[in-house]
């Protein structure tokens, strides 16, 4: 740059007006100026460069493009701190045990047809889509509902073709224990389950306990659950170790089939180890299912003492006889 006397002050000033900072990290600056823009406005200055000076211009003053990223919550619930700490002790308790750890929520629901995706693929042709995406347009919709298996790094995805009802996620989970969890653990005696705390597995849904219940007494299976606190959902591992790859792996795909859907998240896999697995969930699976009138009162789950919305174990009903 000393070859260029007074081209740095052309370029702050420049790129002073379209400048701004960052209101809650003190000295991240960022431009809405792009290259050849700030290279065109230096012309008057006397400075004909290219891009790659102002790259090192940029680069100098500390200023990048940048996306947005999604860290900052909506909120804070006050027990936060304690229920991470609560959540790390289970599963390092858990990881030194024959049990599974398993992380689980749904992805968002994904409509099959000619709809418009975003992504990019290398093809002779572009693919043609339809020119607006209404959903009435779809040939179908699928709720994938995901579980990450901590110990083995491998996840599994259930697509469902009715409703991500709390039967569903408890089917769900049914399945993968009979197919995949069983063979893999079979000294298993428990299972830790990881959820959010909204969805189909709400913390404050009667009916997912409800199917809780019978899921344990299905399995065999003491299910130990531990919600992450509102606001949290990212930090479920399964949120940034599985879901983003499904999502590399499906995108600029158009999902004409739920064949074409299944072949795609089949191939769902990292450098690290993840491979998937799919099956797709048929029954159907009606919204507003509730649970027996009387079940408040004849409740099974057993809370924890500390912070018992969040915490709590579905038991076998033959382990209390």
């Amino acid at each position: 740059m000393s070859l260029f006397p007074g081209l740095n002050e052309a370029f702050l000033q420049i790129v002073d007006p379209c400048t701004a900072g960052d209101p809650d990290q003190d000295g991240v600056l960022w431009t809405n100026l792009s290259r050849r823009q700030i290279a065109r406005e230096l012309r008057p200055f006397g400075f004909r460069v290219g891009v790659s000076i102002v790259t090192q211009l940029l680069k100098r003053h500390r200023l990048g493009r940048r996306k947005a990223r999604k860290t900052l919550p909506l909120g804070e619930n006050a027990s936060r701190n304690r229920q991470f700490e609560i959540i790390a002790g289970y599963r390092a308790e858990f990881m030194n045990s024959p049990d599974p750890v398993v992380s689980v929520d749904t992805k968002h629901k994904e409509f099959l047809g000619l709809l418009f995706r975003i992504g990019r693929l290398y093809t002779q042709q572009a693919k043609k889509a339809l020119d607006h995406d209404f959903p009435s347009s779809a040939l179908g919709v699928i709720f994938p509902h995901g579980l990450y298996d901590l110990k083995r790094n491998l996840g599994h995805l259930n697509l469902g073709l009715s409703h991500d009802t709390s039967r569903f996620a408890c089917d769900s989970i049914a399945y993968w224990w009979q197919t995949h969890g069983r063979p893999a653990y079979p000294n298993a005696r428990r299972m830790l389950l990881l959820f959010d705390g909204g969805g189909s597995n709400a913390a404050n849904r009667y009916v997912f306990k409800y199917h809780l219940e019978q899921l344990a007494n299905h399995l065999g299976l003491e299910l130990r659950v531990a919600h992450y606190p509102p606001y949290c959902s990212k930090y479920n591992p399964i949120e940034h170790r599985l879901f983003p790859h499904v999502t590399r792996a499906c995108q600029g795909l158009l999902l004409q089939s739920l064949q074409v859907a299944c072949d795609a998240m089949r191939k769902t896999h990292t450098k690290t180890g993840l491979k998937t697995t799919v099956h797709v969930l048929t029954g159907d699976y009606p919204l507003k299912e509730g649970y027996p009138d009387d079940y408040r009162e004849t409740i099974k789950i057993r809370f924890d003492a500390e912070l018992p919305a969040w915490n709590y174990r579905a038991i076998p009903a033959k382990w209390d006889s």
